[in-house]
């Protein structure tokens, strides 16, 4: 450190000097910053004026940071600030064919850095790169992404494959930055554009949703089907698939008397009069109902259900799809979250 040079008085003190001393406090203190997603313009000026500073006497760094935290206080709502951030930010929201041309006009691509494009990319998607494109280019890639992101992916991809990027990994050591470049340009390529999709929702999805309004007998034998051609499949259209048998394994207690506020009051009691007389799962399911409920209504439900008596096969699955649906449109509208099955399978197994 240069002891001659004087103090910095604060009148010379320019906004960007000012930044750079902030910057370089909070590296001081052991904050990690990303000053990489600025523009390279921007990360040489800061590098210059840090570079310009000496010594700064101690009340002008306190009147910098007292300002700095003025206006992080004063702060209501933090924009993009840049063009190259409002794409950014918009690309997935836009129709795929503008979202492309936007991406294409981005300057960080105009300077050559395509990596930005591939690091927002979503860990499916860059799962896919890790089990298309070749190991070292997936060296680089995964090398390329922050380290968390980079954990996600990596435990998604398959475990010999993973390994051997993993090994991959240590051969990049003397990579030059423009192959680097280059293949960032090209994954950007492949990868960036969102696929031209005819349907918006995945196959499972679609089969779900079509399987949740048939007839029991219908969708099972379906599934056998699919068992029997395509097992991965089949398991996962069952995940997507939400019956009366589903509610009480994958519904909150607590949102039992919300969605059978909006089922008619014969069509509930149809519902449960047939599962108690009906197959383990579909009792469990009713009896999980009344056990929500309040203790009155629910013995109340029990003994109108038992009024009801035997009830057709037609009138108890329509009556229980009724109630089904109503608790899948609350779970798309966000008012309920379902129980994830495969979590449940996974703490039960730790």
């Amino acid at each position: 450190m240069d002891f001659s040079a004087p103090p910095i008085p604060d009148m010379t003190l320019t906004r960007r000097r000012k930044a750079a001393m902030v910057v370089h406090m909070l590296l001081e203190d052991g904050n990690t910053l990303s000053l990489g997603r600025l523009p390279e313009p921007l990360q040489l000026l800061l590098t210059d004026e840090l570079g310009a500073l000496r010594r700064v006497d101690k009340a002008t760094v306190s009147a910098v940071a007292e300002e700095f935290t003025a206006e992080l206080e004063a702060v209501g709502l933090t924009a993009p600030g840049t063009r190259d951030g409002a794409i950014a930010a918009l690309a997935d929201h836009l129709s795929p064919v503008l979202a492309g041309k936007l991406r294409k006009q981005l300057d960080s691509v105009r300077n050559g850095d395509h990596w930005h494009v591939v690091v927002d990319l979503s860990v499916e998607r860059l799962v896919k790169i890790m089990q298309s494109e070749s190991i070292e280019i997936c060296a680089v890639a995964l090398s390329k992404l922050p380290v968390v992101k980079a954990a996600e992916v990596l435990t998604k991809t398959p475990g010999e494959r993973a390994r051997r990027i993993t090994y991959a990994m240590s051969l990049t050591e003397g990579i030059s930055p423009d192959a680097v470049r280059r293949i960032g340009a090209a994954l950007a390529a492949d990868y960036g554009q969102p696929a031209d999709q005819a349907f918006e929702k995945a196959p499972v999805q679609r089969l779900g949703a079509i399987l949740n309004s048939t007839v029991t007998d219908t969708r099972e034998d379906v599934l056998e089907g699919l068992e029997g051609t395509d097992p991965d499949f089949a398991s996962n259209v069952r995940k997507a698939i939400f019956t009366f048998k589903d509610i009480a394994p994958r519904v909150k207690p607590t949102d039992i008397p919300n969605a059978i506020r909006n089922v008619d009051g014969d069509t509930l009691t149809t519902a449960i009069a047939a599962a108690l007389a009906g197959e383990e799962a579909l009792m469990n399911s009713a009896e999980f109902i009344l056990k929500s409920l309040s203790q009155r209504m629910a013995a109340q439900l029990r003994e109108d259900a038992q009024e009801r008596g035997r009830v057709k096969k037609d009138d108890a699955e329509k009556a229980m799809a009724a109630i089904t649906t109503v608790i899948r449109e609350m779970a798309d509208a966000g008012v309920i979250t379902l129980i994830d099955p495969d979590a449940t399978d996974d703490a039960e197994e730790d």
